[in-house]
């Protein structure tokens, strides 16, 4: 399989960015921002937004890091999606965003919220390292209108480093 290759997305990347995030795979998982969210977020300076492509090919997924300038070394990811969840894509695309925000931000600890129910994100995270802090009861409205927990997980740089040799 090819490696994920990463860029930083441009006002260009925000249609791709908005159709991924509304896909049927997404949608119940994934919080939705207007055009505008995104425009900012890509055009500020607390937030970076990854586009990633197998061999620098196609996009197939995007993710976003946020809190880039919190003084603690707290950096949320936001979110990342897969065009085509299940084709093996995603564990080596979270795992180059990890890499990335570790190598090129600040951050000391990288933490994130995911849908209690989402079994496959939460199994992909746990591979990758993040471990369990705890739970915000009934803290997400889904699009459907239903109340549902999130899962908070991070990873710690002194863990990331002990897991990337030559780094």
């Amino acid at each position: 399989m090819e490696p994920v290759v990463l860029r930083l997305a441009t006002p260009a990347d925000v249609a791709f960015i908005m159709a991924t995030e509304r896909l049927p795979d997404a949608v119940a998982y994934v919080s939705r921002w207007d055009e505008a969210r995104h425009r900012a977020g890509i055009d500020g300076q607390t937030m970076a937004y990854l586009i990633g492509a197998r061999g620098g090919g196609e996009p197939e997924g995007f993710a976003i890091l946020g809190d880039l300038d919190e003084r603690n070394g707290n950096v949320l990811l936001y979110r990342i999606v897969s065009v085509r969840p299940g084709t093996g894509f995603g564990r080596p695309f979270l795992a180059a965003v990890v890499d990335w925000a570790f190598r090129n931000t600040g951050v000391y600890r990288l933490w994130l919220d995911v849908v209690a129910g989402n079994a496959r994100a939460r199994h992909v995270y746990e591979t990758a390292g993040f471990a369990f802090e705890g739970v915000m009861r009934q803290s997400y409205l889904t699009v459907a209108g239903e109340r549902v927990d999130l899962v908070i997980m991070s990873l710690l740089r002194p863990e990331w480093e002990r897991m990337t040799p030559g780094r």
